[in-house]
């Protein structure tokens, strides 16, 4: 049984982040991961809009940066897969497919969120080559360009308005024949002059050169045919799927993600989540970086008062 301070479960940016904090704060801290430094940060080509990185990065490069710096301070990171977290007193417990037990008196929570894929064909093999699940992250990338939304929800509508400011060629296609996203943002597109909508379509393949998306395959199902329209970017957006699996139900919205408080609290006490696991409005790498922050802090300071330690 390994015990220490603070277990960090997830290491992309807002777990690293807390990593960092937590082990500079003085306390043992152990990050488990089951896939590699960064979280899905991994899977992004290109990033440009992280405050003080003054030419574009590699999510990989930022992400060993993170774990770097983490492990400068004295993380431990732990590659493993947590099969199951329970808490017992003032303590938690955390075990591993592998077989290893963790202890702490406080855990982070930092798991993340995975973007629900079309799985057509294309879609992985240009993923960070024109195909994208964030209109913030990649947009710049294509000004000018031909590009396509695909999606009905309040974030494809409102990364379709985005993306209608650095393109003048934007299609959003719905598979339905109306979207679900609140009629305000429906409104907005209605009006848009740059965004061109697409009912009741579907995506069938994204084709490529090889090195970035030249066309994609669309589905009229009203018609029942298929046709082939040339673009340079797909914005995919039908969902995301928070990682809460180890979670009871009692600290989660109606769509999985985590409920805290401003100080990343859950109704759990020392039980805290940050990034984009939890139930927040903007999911970014620098809104990650700033819960995980606060997470560990507040972590800290919850250690002290379960100790008797805190200031007066």
């Amino acid at each position: 049984m390994i015990e220490q301070d603070i277990l960090i479960i997830g290491s992309g940016v807002a777990g690293m982040t807390a990593a960092q904090y937590a082990a500079r704060a003085g306390r043992s801290v152990t990050l488990l991961e089951s896939i590699a430094p960064g979280g899905q940060t991994m899977y992004i080509d290109m990033i440009e809009n992280y405050p003080g990185i003054d030419k574009p990065i590699s999510g990989y490069e930022i992400g060993m940066k993170f774990h770097t710096q983490a492990e400068a301070f004295g993380a431990n990171l732990v590659y493993a897969t947590v099969s199951s977290l329970k808490k017992k007193g003032d303590i938690f417990t955390a075990e591993t497919a592998d077989g290893e037990t963790y202890q702490a008196k406080a855990v982070i929570f930092a798991t993340g969120a995975k973007h629900h894929h079309l799985g057509v064909e294309g879609e992985e093999r240009y993923n960070g080559k024109g195909v994208s699940y964030c209109g913030t992250c990649d947009g710049p990338f294509f000004k000018g360009k031909k590009i396509l939304v695909v999606g009905g929800g309040d974030t494809a509508l409102t990364d379709a308005i985005y993306l209608s400011k650095l393109s003048e060629h934007v299609t959003l296609i719905h598979r339905k024949d109306r979207f679900r996203a609140q009629e305000h943002l429906v409104k907005q597109i209605e009006r848009n002059k740059n965004i061109e909508r697409v009912m009741q379509h579907t995506v069938e393949r994204i084709n490529g050169d090889g090195n970035k998306v030249t066309s994609v395959l669309l589905n009229d199902l009203a018609n029942n045919k298929q046709y082939e329209r040339e673009f340079d970017a797909v914005f995919i957006f039908v969902g995301m799927i928070p990682q809460t699996e180890l979670l009871d139900k009692s600290v989660l919205n109606e769509s999985g993600y985590i409920l805290t408080n401003e100080r990343m609290e859950t109704a759990i006490p020392g039980l805290y989540a940050a990034g984009d696991v939890r139930d927040t409005v903007f999911r970014q790498l620098v809104t990650a970086a700033s819960d995980g922050a606060i997470a560990a802090h507040c972590a800290s300071e919850y250690i002290d008062e379960l100790e008797g330690n805190a200031y007066r």
